[in-house]
Order: C-alpha cells, then structure tokens, then sequence
C-alpha cells in the first residue's frame, strides 16, 4: 500500500458497515479519503477516531445523496478543487429493501436501481474522466458487489437486490472490457462478500424485527474489517496484476 500514500480515494457509504471499515483502513494505510454519506456526522466522527489514533492518512467527510446526479458532479468538481481528482474509487454505497417481485413496491425497486446501479455507475465514470484529465494511468476503481451479485436464494424479500447486484458483476467486467478498448492501465475490481456483522439485515427485515434479530446468529458471519482488507488486498497486487472480483463468505454459509 505505499504507493497510495498521500492519494486521493473516494469511498461511498462510508458512514457505517463497510464502507466505514474501509474508510478507516484507506486513512491507516495514508491515503487522503473522501468518505461520502447522507449522514456526514457519523463520517466526522470517523475522521476524529481516525485522528486521535495516529493515522498517517485524513478522512474528509462529504454529504451526499447518490441518487441525486447534481449531487455527485458537484462532489467530484469538490474534490478537483481541493484535492487534484479521484485515484481510488471504492463503490461501497448500496442498499436493499424487502420488495419481492410479485408484490413489492415500485418506489422500493427505483431507489435500489437509483442507488445500487445508477449511483455506482456515475461515480465511476466521473473517477474515471478525473483520472484521464490527470493522465492517471494506475487508479483503481472497486466496486462492492456481494454474492447475491452471482447467485440467487430462495428468500423473496433479497429477489430485486439481488437483480441489482448481478448488474453490478456485469458493470465491473462491461468496465474492464471498457479500459482495455481505451488502452488504460487503470484497474477495475469487484469484491463480493456473503454474510457481514453490518446494519443491513436489520434494515431488510426492518418490518419483520424477530428475524432481524436472528439473522446473524446462527454461525460466524464477516466483519466489516475483513471487507477492508479484502480492499487492500485487492489495492497491494503489483500493477500488471488485476484481481477481477473476490468472492468471500463465512465458513459456514451455504449459498
């Protein structure tokens, strides 16, 4: 990771979960993070922990909504202006709501393809075009897919969630097909984790508070952490190497 000190990641979702793990790993490690959210205060308290634990790197907490594209250009033109542009591009952001397909509702459906697809592909294309301006020809972009991206479960309430990170494994290799047409050497990756200690079961099951209690309980799930180093895993391969997605899952889980 040395040669990312002192570089610019952005990484969205980076108010809990993952995206918080990350965030925190990025600035451990040197980097100048941008760490977007709606939820900015929990971001500045992220940053003070960061502070107060020696970390060589900074964590800048930036308010923004991902379903809102004014939102986005207006944070990555913030970025130009404070900080030269985008070399890392952690795509973390992304949420999921109980809509089965046979009854769920259609605002429920928009705002995961708003958030999950949309948000995620317009971040990337504005890191992209801040890196081509910069004639930066080793960034990285990672998205923060999930195994529901490559297989499906019989659980109705995960059914469109799970549609929207299959679109994701199909952007991150679109993505990569993409660069090489454009001779880029800049990488692209997924990591695609199964069952997280995070809020994103209880937010699921938010309607169903008896199965959001017990939904990681029956064996050890990830943590948050183990994501982030997944991250910087996928960050330390030497140039020439481009780990294309990382599946990982508790021990125990099946599908």
């Amino acid at each position: 990771m040395q040669r990312w000190k002192d570089r610019v990641a952005l990484v969205t979702g980076a108010s809990v979960g993952i995206g918080a793990a990350i965030a925190a790993e990025l600035v451990r490690c040197g980097m100048k993070v941008v760490g977007c959210a709606r939820d900015v205060d929990k971001i500045q308290k992220l940053a003070d922990v960061c502070q107060r634990a020696g970390y060589s790197g900074v964590l800048v907490p930036y308010k923004c909504d991902l379903t809102n594209e004014e939102e986005i250009l207006s944070m990555f033109a913030n970025i130009k202006a404070q900080h030269s542009g985008v070399d890392v591009c952690i795509n973390n952001a992304g949420l999921a709501h109980a809509e089965p397909l046979l009854s769920g509702q259609t605002s429920g459906w928009k705002n995961m393809i708003d958030v999950n697809i949309l948000g995620l592909s317009i971040c990337t294309r504005e890191a992209y075009q801040s890196m081509k301006e910069r004639n930066i020809d080793d960034g990285h972009i990672i998205h923060i897919n999930s195994m529901s991206g490559h297989r499906i479960v019989p659980v109705a309430d995960t059914h469109f969630y799970s549609a929207t990170k299959f679109a994701v494994t199909a952007l991150t290799e679109g993505l990569r097909h993409e660069l090489r047409e454009a001779n880029s050497r800049i990488r692209v990756s997924g990591i695609s984790p199964g069952r997280v200690d995070t809020e994103f079961s209880s937010r699921l099951h938010k309607n169903k508070p008896d199965l959001a209690a017990n939904a990681n309980t029956d064996l050890k799930v990830l943590a948050a952490s183990d994501v982030a180093e997944a991250v910087t895993y996928v960050l330390s391969a030497p140039p020439h190497v481009q780990i294309g997605d990382v599946q990982m899952r508790p021990v125990e889980q099946l599908p």
